[in-house]
């Protein structure tokens, strides 16, 4: 089948490996713009445009057969795109070669990625700064539409409402959930499928899709790398279907899905004891890690965990290989959700499990994604399906300083060098704190100041990422990296 298009004596259409290329041979007046259709400015001779696979959006011929279309992404900047329409008018002759010539299009921009996605979009409009239907109107939806997604929209009202929806959603009907949110209506999401009869087969075919519309904004940044609602769109159209750990946290009789980390500490006392700033954005976290970290606070605990590694070049060594994960799939035909390998916290500890008083503890924060926010990629190691919990613990003794520096070196994952810093992979843990008043976050969500234990399930979500990989981790694959 021909990559090349060719329209006239003139004009033609390639499909290269990575790129899609327009290419003009038209001689054009001195100092005169090349045609629209080319896109490229310049005095004389021919004009070639370059179009990544991965940005086409669509492809089709016009019910009359005179017209092909091609619709992409455009950059309007580094970070965002917008959908841009290109016409080319047809001789009736080139009908069935352009045919063919736009399916093979379609095979070689989509690759493994299905097209018309059928969507669930919820909107939280009050979540971070109160523009998730702004930023769907004006950057996501554009795109989604462009790619000719089926989507079926609809605002959140009230607290779990996306818990409820997912929990009664039709899953042959869809393919993906899309969250205008934060990490607020993921968790929701996930909570609510998990809440299914069919749970596991729901959280295996359902793929969650946040949209950066709150403060953190986690999920997103670590499945796409984006922070715009347009580029973020791009790879939840075009990315693949992936399996993503998910754990289990138990407290009391309850038994929650954590898609994104858990915090005890200094870290959930800067997210939850801000939550009334956040119209500042991201910003509230940096002002409450700043007011804590000067205070030089410390949150007396108990942790016992299951260890699997605690040695950082391991663990090094381990992300570089991509880690080892099972290929054992779970079975979808089991209802509900995978069994607790390890009890719930109403059960005695585990065995080999061993309590290690932590009078003086910082932080704890445990995460089974690489980043929490744009710039904090606290979880450097972390995979997106193996069966493991990264866990931080930092103790509140080791001077302001150096808890600064810490912080600032989150942003690029680089604080996982520094002495100061525990980091473990583990299967599971739990904590019980001290005293009687305090937080703990499950992704930004508040639970009771209570004992609570955690579990990994090996790949029982799903999201679209573009390329089967996290972002966040570009640290530890530097060949300087400290070891």
């Amino acid at each position: 089948m021909a990559e090349i298009l060719t329209l006239s004596s003139t004009l033609s259409l390639k499909i290269a490996t990575e790129t899609l290329e327009i290419i003009d041979n038209r001689l054009s007046k001195k100092k005169s713009k090349v045609s629209c259709a080319a896109g490229v400015v310049g005095p004389t001779g021919p004009a070639t445009r370059k179009i990544p696979l991965f940005h086409v959006l669509w492809a089709e011929l016009s019910s009359e057969f005179k017209l092909l279309s091609v619709t992409f992404a455009e950059h309007t900047s580094k970070t965002a795109v917008r959908p841009k329409k290109l016409d080319y008018p047809l001789d009736l002759a080139d009908v069935e070669a352009a045919a063919q010539w736009v399916e093979q299009l379609f095979q070689k921009s989509y690759g493994g990625a299905q097209r018309e996605r059928r969507i669930r979009v919820l909107i939280n409009p009050r979540g971070g700064r109160g523009n998730a239907q702004e930023l769907w109107a004006n950057e996501c939806e554009p795109i989604f539409r462009a790619a000719r997604s089926r989507l079926d929209v609809e605002l959140t009202t009230h607290h779990e409402h996306a818990l409820k929806i997912a929990e009664e959603l039709d899953i042959d009907s869809y393919d993906a959930v899309a969250c205008v949110s934060g990490d607020g209506v993921p968790h929701e999401v996930f909570n609510g499928l998990g809440r299914r009869k069919d749970a596991r087969r729901a959280l295996h075919k359902i793929a969650v899709c946040p949209l950066p519309a709150g403060s953190g904004n986690g999920m997103c940044w670590t499945a796409t790398g984006a922070g715009t609602g347009s580029m973020a769109s791009l790879i939840y159209i075009k990315g693949v279907l992936t399996p993503i750990d998910l754990v289990s946290v138990t407290q009391g009789d309850k038994r929650i899905l954590s898609l994104l980390s858990q915090s005890f500490g200094i870290v959930a006392e800067s997210d939850l004891g801000t939550d009334h700033l956040r119209w500042m954005g991201g910003a509230r976290f940096t002002w409450g890690l700043l007011t804590r970290i000067w205070g030089r606070d410390a949150y007396p605990c108990d942790v016992a965990y299951k260890v699997v590694m605690d040695d950082k070049n391991a663990i090094r060594d381990y992300y570089r290989r991509s880690g080892d994960p099972s290929k054992e799939e779970e079975d979808d035909s089991e209802e509900g959700l995978p069994s607790l390998k390890f009890g719930t916290i109403n059960d005695p500890l585990p065995e080999g499990w061993v309590f290690n008083p932590q009078p003086t503890m910082g932080n704890f924060f445990a995460g089974n994604m690489s980043r929490v926010s744009a710039d904090a990629a606290f979880f450097p190691a972390a995979l997106p399906s193996e069966g493991k919990i990264d866990v931080i613990s930092i103790d509140a003794n080791i001077g302001r300083v150096i808890s600064l520096k810490m912080m600032t070196a989150a942003q690029d994952g680089s604080h996982y060098d520094m002495d100061c810093v525990k980091y473990r992979k583990v299967l599971g843990y739990r904590l019980v704190p001290h005293g009687k008043t305090g937080y703990i976050s499950i992704d930004g969500e508040p639970i009771n100041y209570e004992p609570f234990q955690a579990e990994s399930h090996q790949g029982l979500g799903r999201t679209f990422t573009r390329d089967g990989k996290y972002t966040g981790g570009e640290y530890l694959m530097k060949p300087d990296a400290k070891k």
